[in-house]
């Protein structure tokens, strides 16, 4: 069934990336509804290879502050929430679990290409899943990749086996702080059909 036109708007056509915000809380029952959502959205060999950390408090987003570059600073520091969006390298362990049909852990364990390119691929596309998720649910989004990343996995990752991906700010963003939205390119410019 085709979704209407007033959903497609909220996740797609009127929705904007912001930089600024609301001053309104994000509860955390509102980023479990997110995550029920988001975690149905498919992976290669249901991989799951996603792992967020959602940071809200003071002490934590002091911590995020430090990692970002200057021009991402006020864009992180209003946000009301931060999802950093990271990828477990070894989320194949995982597998027999999330993936029984077959021995799909047999794939990627020695092969380190294969676990870099499945892990940033499929935790992107988690990612992106997020961000529609929030949409749905009345959040809007900010995508950022301006930080360093050592940092910001020493920050938030440190003995684990998750790198950051990217991060993504959530709320109620201030429509009066958007600039004029951006042009797309057309589907010439940007698709074929063979």
């Amino acid at each position: 069934m085709k979704l209407d036109d007033a959903s497609l708007d909220q996740l797609f056509r009127a929705a904007r990336s912001h930089s600024g915000w609301q001053p309104r809380e994000v509860a955390d029952a509102h980023l479990h509804e997110l995550y029920e959502l988001m975690k149905w959205g498919p992976t290669s060999a249901n991989a799951s290879p996603a792992r967020i950390v959602f940071v809200k408090s003071e002490a934590a987003r002091a911590k995020l502050l430090e990692c970002m570059i200057p021009g991402n600073v006020e864009k992180t520091r209003g946000a009301p929430v931060v999802a950093a969006i990271g990828m477990d390298m070894e989320f194949y362990e995982q597998l027999p679990r999330l993936y029984p049909a077959t021995d799909a852990r047999a794939w990627f364990v020695g092969n380190r290409a294969l676990i870099d390119a499945t892990a940033l691929r499929n935790s992107s596309l988690q990612g992106a899943y997020l961000m529609f998720a929030a949409r749905a649910l009345g959040l809007d989004c900010a995508p950022m990749s301006g930080f360093d990343p050592a940092k910001l996995n020493d920050a938030f990752f440190a003995g684990s086996t998750v790198q950051v991906n990217f991060i993504c700010a959530l709320g109620y963003g201030d429509p009066a702080r958007l600039r004029p939205r951006g042009p797309r390119l057309t589907f010439a410019e940007a698709c074929r059909i063979e």
